[in-house]
């Protein structure tokens, strides 16, 4: 297993070792115990989650709210992603930037995304099953999120913007500046 740094300070990109042959393949998606020792501050993971989506799809940006945040371990079992982890976290260097990655069923990478950031998903491929672990158990009345198409964030989806699918509650979230006021964060120190 390889850990790679990002630019984001505690967000990683994680390459398992994967043994191959005639048949087929075989790797290890999870081992706490290696995952601990390449990074000993990664949190114990409690819940497991899977979607499946079609090409456009974008699923957030979403996080949890404390005390119910939650950092992530997130990887594409089949199709392709674009993921993408927008650092909140209060008085970092890096607030309001991401770092993206993509994500596929056969580079077989994972992200780990910690506690503070929002998080989401692009769908570039016809369909995607994603499938992620989460350090705390969901409560619907933390959630939180912001704007998929934040000007300010300008993630670029890697997406047409008239052909992205978003729920209901994706299309109205605030926009980082927004957030940040709500929240009494003064977002002109943060940067």
């Amino acid at each position: 297993m390889e850990i790679q740094k990002t630019d984001i300070e505690g967000v990683y990109i994680i390459k398992p070792d994967v043994f191959g042959d005639s048949r087929g393949y075989f790797y290890e998606s999870y081992n706490k115990k290696r995952l601990a020792e390449l990074l000993p501050d990664i949190p114990e993971m409690v819940q497991d989650n899977q979607s499946k989506s079609s090409h456009g799809v974008l699923r957030g940006l979403h996080f949890q709210n404390p005390p119910y945040a939650q950092a992530k371990l997130v990887r594409v079992v089949s199709g392709k992603v674009l993921d993408v982890a927008v650092d909140l976290r209060p008085g970092s260097k890096t607030f309001g930037k991401y770092v993206s990655v993509e994500l596929t069923g056969e580079n077989m990478l994972q992200f780990f995304i910690p506690e503070g950031f929002a998080h989401g998903f692009s769908v570039l491929s016809e369909e995607a099953v994603f499938q992620y672990k989460c350090s705390n158990y969901y409560n619907k009345a933390s959630e939180g999120g912001i704007i998929w198409n934040d000007p300010t964030i300008g993630v670029d989806w890697k997406l047409n913007p008239e052909d992205v699918m978003l729920s209901d509650k994706d299309k109205v979230h605030p926009t980082l500046v927004e957030w940040a006021k709500l929240n009494g964060i003064d977002f002109k120190n943060e940067k």
